[in-house]
C-alpha cells in the first residue's frame, strides 16, 4: 500500500515555533534511572570466566556432539557435531589435521578402530564414513543404513564396523573392502547404544524399545532378547559391557540401571535409586577388595574369590543423570558389584552435582572417575573417598562427550558452546 501524498513532502525544512507545543513536562534529575559504574560500557554474557584448558579447539561452527581421541597417537583427536562436520586436530597444535567432509546432516558419532589406523564417522543423514587416519583421506563410504545413524564402533581386533540406525537395525561392514557383511533386524525401534563384547564373540545392542538383543556376529542368530520385567519399561540409552566380556550394564529413560548376565541373558541386578533419565553409565577397570568388615582397599591384579577369609573382590560401577528440572540434586552413583554372586550392593559413594551429569569416563586403571555436566563443568573424582579433586572450567555450555588421550596425559571435552577443550590429567594416572 502506498502512503498518502502531503504537499509539505515538498516545502523543504519545517520548524516548530512556541506555538505548536502543546504542553510542558518537568522531568526532576532524581526520577531518572541511575546507571551503575560498574555496569556502563560492559556486557554481563561476557565478563571474563576461568578457563583451565591447556588448548581450545574452535574449528566448528555449530554445537559439538561427540570426540574420539587415538588408541595409538597421544596427540590426535577427532570431533564432530551439528556444523555437518568432522575435524582430524592435534593437541597442543594450532592447525588441524584434516576435515571430515561428506555428511549432509550433524556428525553424531566418531570411533577409532583399535590399531588407530582407520576413524570411522557417522551422521544422522544415516551416512557411515570410514578415513584414513595417517592421510586424512576417505577409504569409503558405506551404505545400507536408511536412518541417522545413533553409534559406531569397531571390532576389538579388526576392522570391522558395527553401527546402530534410527532404522531399528544394525549394520556391519568389512572396512578393509567396503563391504556390507550383515545386518541385524530384531529391534523395533532406533538402536540407541550397542557394541561387540571386548572378546569381539558377541554384539549387545539397546534400543528405544527398552529391549536388549544379544546376537552372534558370524550367525546373525539373535541369541537373546531382554524385555519386561524385571528389565527397563522405557527406552535404552546407554550401554556397557564389563572387561571379562560377561555383564552388559544398561541405563534407562524410566531411570534405572540393570546388570545382564550375556551368556543367560537373565538381568542379575537393578538400580532403581535415579528418578530421572540414565544419561551414562560406566564400568571401572580397576579391581578393588572389601574385607568381612566391610573395609575397602585397592586390589588391581588378577583375582579370585576366597570365601575362607570373608574377601569380596568389587568392581566399580557408575551411572549418572541429567534429564531433571534445573535445580534438583543430580548425582553420579558409584556402585558395588560383588564379583562371583553378580549382585549390585548398596551405593557406597555418590557425587552430587547441581546440574545433569550428561557423560562420565573412567580414567584408565586409576580410581578416578571424570564426568561432564550441564553446567559446562569437568569434573574429577575420587573413587574411594567420593571427594571432588579437580573442577575444570572453560566451557560455557552443556558437556556433550569426553575421551581421554592414548597416553593418559589429557581429556578432551566437547560441548554445545561450540568448543572442544583439552584438560591436563596426567597427575591422575
Amino acid at each position: 500500500m502506498k502512503s498518502p501524498v502531503h504537499d509539505e513532502d515538498d516545502q523543504g525544512e519545517v520548524f516548530l515555533d512556541e506555538s505548536d507545543i502543546i504542553h510542558e513536562v518537568t522531568i526532576d534529575d532524581e526520577d531518572l534511572p541511575d546507571i551503575d559504574d560498574d555496569e556502563a560500557g560492559s556486557d554481563p554474557e561476557n565478563s571474563e570466566q576461568p578457563d583451565d584448558s591447556e588448548h581450545i579447539f574452535t574449528g566448528h561452527s555449530g554445537e559439538l556432539y561427540t570426540v574420539a581421541c587415538s588408541p595409538t597417537d597421544a596427540t590426535l583427536v577427532a570431533t564432530g557435531g551439528g556444523d555437518d562436520r568432522g575435524f582430524l586436530w592435534r593437541i597442543n597444535q594450532g592447525d588441524w589435521a584434516s576435515e571430515i567432509q561428506g555428511h549432509k546432516d550433524s556428525v553424531s558419532s566418531l570411533a577409532f578402530s583399535t590399531d588407530g589406523q582407520l576413524l570411522a564417522s557417522g551422521g544422522f543423514d544415516g551416512l557411515v564414513q570410514v578415513w584414513d587416519t595417517s592421510s586424512g583421506d576417505c577409504k569409503c563410504a558405506l551404505e545400507g543404513p536408511g536412518g541417522g545413524i545413533e553409534w559406531v564402533s569397531w571390532h576389538p581386533r579388526g576392522h570391522v564396523l558395527l553401527a546402530g540406525s534410527e532404522d531399528s537395525a544394525v549394520w556391519m561392514w568389512n572396512a578393509d573392502r567396503g563391504a556390507y557383511l550383515n545386518m541385524f533386524s530384531g529391534h523395533g525401534s532406533s538402536v540407541t547404544c550397542g557394541d561387540f563384547t571386548p572378546d569381539g564373540k558377541t554384539i549387545c545392542t539397546g534400543s528405544d524399545d527398552a529391549t536388549l538383543r544379544i546376537w552372534n556376529p558370524k550367525s546373525g542368530e539373535n541369541i537373546h532378547v531382554i524385555r519386561g520385567h524385571p528389565y527397563h519399561t522405557e527406552g535404552l540409552t546407554c550401554l556397557t559391557i564389563s572387561a571379562d566380556s560377561t555383564l552388559a550394564l544398561t541405563g534407562s529413560k524410566d531411570g534405572s540401571v540393570h546388570m545382564v548376565n550375556i551368556t543367560t541373558g537373565k538381568v542379575v541386578s537393578s538400580l532403581v535409586s535415579h528418578t530421572d533419565s540414565i544419561e551414562c553409565v560406566g564400568f571401572s577397570p580397576r579391581v578393588i577388595s572389601e574385607d568381612s568388615d566391610g573395609v575397602i582397599s585397592d586390589f588391581n591384579e588378577q583375582y579370585s574369590m576366597d570365601a575362607d577369609n570373608g574377601l569380596g573382590l568389587l568392581a566399580l560401577v557408575a551411572s549418572g543423570v541429567s534429564r531433571a528440572p534445573l535445580g534438583l540434586q543430580q548425582e553420579a552413583w558409584i556402585r558395588n558389584l560383588l564379583s562371583g554372586i553378580c549382585n549390585i550392593r548398596h551405593p557406597r559413594c555418590s557425587f552430587d552435582h547441581e546440574d545433569g551429569v550428561t557423560c562420565l569416563t573412567w580414567l584408565g586403571t586409576s580410581r578416578y572417575l571424570v564426568t561432564g555436566c550441564v553446567d559446562g563443568k569437568v569434573r574429577v573424582w575420587d573413587s574411594l573417598s567420593s571427594d571432588c579433586v579437580r573442577t575444570f572450567s572453560g566451557h560455557t555450555d552443556a558437556i556433550q562427550a569426553l575421551s581421554v588421550s592414548a597416553n593418559q596425559d589429557f581429556l578432551v571435552s566437547v560441548s554445545l558452546d561450540g568448543t572442544a577443550r583439552v584438560f591436563e590429567i596426567a597427575e591422575f594416572r
